[in-house]
């Protein structure tokens, strides 16, 4: 009997073998909506000031502790194509804030889990992206209301406005620790905050982390500093020129090769002398056009060091090209090429560079008080590696909050209050539409409802009583009515002093909503068989710095 294949036919016979191709409500939609309803509870738990830390190990064996929902976003290789769509918002909102990336994606998870059962009870899905757009329209509109009077103007200089602004973002990091750590992050920012404070660079926020000590050891110093030793025996100079050669202190091997024939000793001695003499002519040049530093980018040679000690410069060694562009900022050097005669304008000025020992390693601090506000660094001390990378997190969404807060300074009830707000609000403008989407606007306004689940679930509190009662206080009319994390109780906010920035939370619900329309939108999932061969790894980025 002849073997009989039945040949493909439809989409099949289009692409070729291999391939997968899912389509429908069933296939497409609610599987997409199901990647990405797993991928927010992971992120869930970690929500605000209670959060759960997770532990992440990378696929370099990097073991990461962290609530910080961007770096285990970061971290997660998402495969599914979906709730990629969700890392991208997460990215995109930590790109333009630098906080809420959690917020984005646990809010997106939600509004799909809604939309989900509005699926299920027969509603199309163009249906349900109509009345979500409508919603977050209405949603920012309501936003716009609940802005704090007079918070549209603020000094960024006032350490107190700063700290009050930055405390829930550094709180949702390091619950406890936000009073020790917001004090040094408003310091930093306030020194190297530029005239204009639109300007604000977040690079000029150095965090240096020393294991030892804990938290309360940390202090901001005004300048750099750098984890190294300097190179001498010269270890410490006050008010003094610095000069900065990118190439390396050291003798230059000349570009060709050439051939010296000697025939005596005598041409041997002199030949060794004039290397000699050269180096020291290029070092007592650096040293009479009134340096006293001299930072090297590369490595700096035996004889160069030798004669350095001799003419009392001190000498550092800085391999990271990163680090040398910053002292050239907070010192006002400028980098030369090639070791030899500075100009007076190449110069820069420190007031000092000392070395000293912090925990038992030696570091390099180069201050540089009244020249400007250029550079500020917070040394943070912890007790293990995790500890400091998750105080360093918290800085960084502190440094961002302030960045955000330079741009627009608008303030909105923390602790919950504001999403309890807009969604009384939203359930209002529901009743008023006509047509389906209706039942979209009052799920997206159900979402809400996330927030303060998430938050009093976190802290161990009953979420249900906690939510019908901030309820029933928005009904009455207090607004600005959230929840007290610490007695498990519904206080007015103002009170307990937190507040949010109006960009951070107008950024993730916009974000989060697109998101959530863009997956909803998909009806089709058309994969192609995944090409053969070793894979390859991607290329790795730059470093740390």
């Amino acid at each position: 009997m002849v073997g009989f294949s039945m040949q493909p036919y439809g989409i099949q016979s289009m692409l070729k073998e291999g391939h997968r191709h899912l389509s429908g409500l069933e296939e497409a939609v609610l599987r997409n909506t199901d990647a990405c309803k797993q991928l927010s509870t992971i992120t869930r738990t970690s929500l605000g000031p209670n959060g759960m830390n997770k532990m992440v190990i990378n696929h370099l064996d990097k073991l990461f502790v962290t609530n910080d929902a961007a770096t285990i976003m970061n971290e997660l290789e998402v495969q599914h194509p979906a709730a990629k769509i969700l890392v991208l918002a997460a990215k995109a909102q930590q790109e333009e804030i630098g906080d809420g990336a959690n917020l984005t994606v646990s809010f997106a998870g939600e509004l799909l889990h809604n939309a989900e059962e509005l699926i299920r009870m027969g509603l199309h899905p163009s249906e349900i992206i109509t009345g979500y757009t409508k919603a977050i329209n209405k949603t920012i509109e309501i936003l716009e209301a609940l802005v704090h009077k007079g918070s549209e103007t603020m000094d960024v200089r006032d350490k107190d406005e700063v700290i009050s602004r930055m405390r829930s973002s550094v709180a949702s990091k390091q619950f406890g620790q936000e009073d020790m750590l917001c004090p040094f992050i408003a310091e930093a920012c306030i020194q190297v905050c530029p005239k204009n404070p639109a300007n604000f660079n977040v690079d000029n926020v150095r965090v240096s982390k020393l294991l030892g000590g804990g938290l309360h050891d940390s202090r901001v110093v005004r300048g750099m500093v750098l984890k190294m030793d300097a190179l001498g025996t010269i270890k410490r100079i006050e008010k003094a020129k610095v000069a900065v050669f990118s190439a390396g202190v050291d003798t230059t091997a000349t570009e060709t090769k050439g051939t010296v024939l000697i025939h005596n000793a005598e041409q041997l001695e002199n030949y060794a002398k004039t290397e000699e003499s050269k180096v020291e002519e290029l070092i007592k040049a650096v040293a009479n056009s009134g340096a006293r530093v001299v930072v090297s980018g590369a490595s700096v040679g035996e004889m160069a060091l030798h004669f350095c000690e001799r003419y009392k410069l001190m000498v550092l060694k800085v391999s990271s090209k990163f680090e040398l562009r910053r002292i050239c900022r907070a010192t006002g050097a400028v980098a030369m090429l090639k070791l030899g005669l500075p100009d007076a304008g190449d110069l820069g000025y420190v007031d000092s560079v000392s070395v000293e020992e912090i925990g038992g390693s030696r570091v390099t601090i180069v201050k540089n008080e009244q020249g400007g506000n250029s550079i500020s660094t917070i040394v943070l001390r912890g007790s293990t590696d995790s500890i400091l990378d998750d105080l360093e997190r918290a800085v960084d969404d502190g440094v961002n909050t302030y960045k955000a807060m330079c741009r627009d300074s608008r303030i909105v009830a923390g602790a919950a209050a504001t999403e309890i707000e807009i969604a009384k609000r939203l359930k209002e403008f529901s009743f008023k539409e006509t047509g389906l989407d209706q039942y979209a606007i009052a799920k997206f306004a159900e979402s809400f409802e996330m927030v303060p689940k998430t938050l009093a679930e976190n802290a161990g509190l009953n979420a249900i009583e906690i939510i019908a009662s901030l309820y029933a206080e928005h009904a009455s009319g207090n607004t600005d009515v959230g929840i007290d994390l610490d007695e498990g109780v519904c206080k007015d906010v103002s009170a307990m002093n937190i507040w949010d920035l109006y960009v951070t939370k107008f950024f993730a619900l916009k974000f989060a909503a697109d998101a959530a329309c863009t997956v909803l939108r998909v009806d089709q999932i058309i994969m192609a068989k995944p090409a053969g061969g070793p894979k390859r790894d991607p290329p790795t980025g730059m470093d740390d710095d």
